[in-house]
Order: C-alpha cells, then structure tokens, then sequence
C-alpha cells in the first residue's frame, strides 16, 4: 500500500457507513445510525450521510439515481416524519419511527449540521432535493431559539426543562450563524456572530481562538462545509488560519505528553469527543482550554478522527498518522478506522461513530478535490449569510 492509499481506504469505508446504515423502512427512511453498537439514529450523522452522498456519487461509487433518491426520500422523512419543535430536531431519534429516543434534546447544533448536510446535498441535486430542503430550512424558527436578552443562542432545549445555557465562546457554532442570518423566514440578528467571546491563548508557539474544551472537532465542523481559507470578519479574524493553529497546538500538545501516555506521539494525536474506555466522553481536548487549561481532559485515548479532520489544515502530518494508525490490526473494521484507541489501557473501540466517519469523509474530499466546499460556497443562502455576517475575502 502505498503512503497515499490510505487516504482513498478510509474516505470510500466511511462512505459505506452512511449508505449502509441508513434505514430503508417507509417511516424512517434516510435515518442513519449514530453508531454501529446502538440502534438509535443522529441527525448530525444524517446531515454528515447526505454530504457523503454527494461524495458517493461524485467518486462513482454510487450513481447519481441512486444518491438522488436516498436524498430525496431522506429529505422527505425529515420534513414530514422525524420529531420537531419550531423546525428544530430531535438529537437522537428512533430508527423506526424517527420519533425522540434517549429522552434526548431539541438540537440547534445537531440541527445545523444536519441543514449543513442537506443544504449541500439540495445544492448538487437540484430538483426535489432543493424544494424539500427549502421546505425545511425555511420552517426553523431561529428566533425561537435565541436568548433576546443575550443576543445569543441559547445551548440547549428540553421538553422537561426548557432552554439551558448560551453558546457564549467559540466552538463549532459558525455555521448556526451563518443558517440563521440567511433564514428566509425567522432571520438573527448578524450581530449575534460577534456577541459570542473569543477567548485567545496559546499553547507552545501557536495562539488561537480556543474553545472552552480544547477538543479538534470544535475547530473541524463547520470547515467539513465552508471554505474559510480566504475570508475575514470585520474584527479580522481568519477562522481556517485559527483552525491550523489549534491543529499544530493539539498535536503537539500530545507530542509533549507521549512520555506519559502509550498511545500519544508525533503520529498519535488529535484529542476530541470520542469513545473510550469508560464510554463516550466529550471532554478529551488539548491545551488550550477552559479557565487555565483546566478542562479538556485525557485517559490516553486517541481518536484517529480527531487527526483526520484536520487533513486540510496539515496533510502531511494527518497522513503520517493515518499511516500509523493503520498498523493496528484492531483499530481497524468494516468502515475503516474503528472510533478510538488507547494503548496504556490495551483497549480498542468496538464502535464506528457516525460524526467521526462524516468529519474524516468530507474533510478528505475537500482535501483530494474541495468538492463539499465547492458545492457548499455556491449556495445562494452560504453567501447570503456570510455576507449579513460581515464575512468576506479578504
């Protein structure tokens, strides 16, 4: 195999995760499991499924009928099947009857990725695609879910509990931004993008913009669809320039720590939300973090979706270790790299995450070709939005 192929490998058995764990069934069509151990659907690996199918399609491993129809199809259950509330889905929904499961919440992240995805696969198809993921987008009540008070985005929505929490410092939110300033119908204030604080730090050499746990995907998601290379807020902020330093900070940060930890090294790295031998844990991140650098956390555990992710930001290094990561046997299954490892522990993950397979498939095809950001950054409501943000080439 050579240096490269791995790349290829990985990108095609991550697609195969979306199309084959998807339901079939009339009610819940398009659902795609959030993990191959539990029978329970995401709608954020649904919104990483219908990008994917964009890839699929574009790498002839699907035709364009059948990426069409399991778009369309999937567009339909969302618009007139899976559990709502102002337009906003459920985070975790049943995979027979798209109904809430996990008592889970009414996501406005988890909504905007799977808008993400399906704004991006509505742009490739056209036709029905485009008119189902109009009916969608326009029914969001953004307004609904904005703290008026704060000028922010309120975390989360319970029924039992109501709304909790503010998206108050940089994470993996742009895009909410983006959605809601070019809503058609319940439009934020642009103003809300520059509300939110951007807390700088450093780590070794490289300074950022951080998130409060230091976890990569927070500097991945919303690159998996919009091309930040060349464009600048009013503040001057570059966030695909901020991206690549919290990427050289997060590997080095476990480059300094592999004296400690088996499984950490040059090419072992990229701590972020994973599963790991406690189970899933959404507080593994790099310094910086929190208050002090105080709250991203490790066990040793190493996702190789956390480098992946970042294979625009730093190729070389994100193909090293994919290399790497190839040489454990149990580290690998069905759809490519299994979800995580940690060697100290002698543990290998059972599990393919849905959002860690999605973030490396796209992450790859912007790499190899720039096809999810060539297809997103066309879109009349991405440019509608980034412009009301102030977003724009610098």
């Amino acid at each position: 195999m050579g240096r490269n192929d791995i790349v290829q490998t990985e990108a095609k058995l991550s697609f195969d995760f979306f199309w084959n764990e998807a339901s079939l069934m009339e009610n819940s069509y398009g659902l795609i499991k959030d993990n191959t151990v539990h029978d329970a659907a995401s709608i954020a690996s649904v919104g990483f499924g219908l990008s994917a199918i964009v890839v699929g399609v574009n790498r002839g491993w699907i035709t364009r009928e059948e990426g069409y129809k399991r778009v369309v199809g999937t567009l339909k259950t969302f618009y007139s099947k899976a559990e709502q509330k102002e337009g906003f889905f459920i985070h975790f929904l049943d995979m027979q009857t798209a109904r809430r499961t996990w008592h889970s919440e009414v996501s406005v992240i988890d909504t905007a990725i799977f808008l993400m995805g399906a704004l991006c696969a509505a742009e490739y198809f056209k036709g029905e695609a485009e008119e189902y993921f109009e009916k969608i987008y326009k029914r969001v009540n953004w307004q609904w879910y904005t703290n008026k008070k704060k000028n922010m985005f309120y975390m989360g929505y319970w029924y039992e509990n109501g709304f909790h929490g503010a998206w108050d410092l940089y994470a993996e939110q742009l895009m909410m931004y983006i959605l809601g300033a070019a809503s058609p119908s319940f439009p934020i204030d642009p103003s809300m993008y520059y509300e939110f604080k951007r807390n700088t730090g450093c780590y070794r050499d490289y300074q950022l913009i951080y998130t409060w746990t230091g976890s990569i995907f927070t500097y991945q998601f919303t690159h998996a669809w919009i091309d930040f290379r060349k464009l600048y807020d009013k503040n001057g902020v570059n966030w695909y320039e901020n991206s690549v330093n919290a990427t050289k900070a997060a590997r080095q940060y476990c480059i300094d720590l592999k004296g400690k930890y088996k499984t950490f090294g040059e090419c072992s790295w990229g701590l972020t939300a994973c599963d790991s031998p406690d189970g899933y844990r959404g507080d593994f991140g790099a310094a910086p973090n929190g208050e002090n650098s105080t709250v991203g956390k490790t066990d040793g555990t190493i996702p190789p979706a956390g480098a992946i992710g970042s294979i625009v930001f730093v190729p070389d290094e994100v193909i090293d270790a994919m290399n790497h990561y190839r040489t454990f046997d149990n580290l690998w299954g069905r759809y490519g790299f299994k979800d995580a490892y940690n060697l100290d522990k002698n543990w290998f993950s059972k599990t393919h995450i849905g959002i860690d397979k999605g973030i490396s498939l796209l992450m790859i095809e912007n790499y190899l070709s720039g096809l999810i950001w060539e297809v997103t950054m066309r879109n009349k409501y991405i440019k509608k939005g980034l412009e009301k943000l102030l977003i724009v080439p610098g």
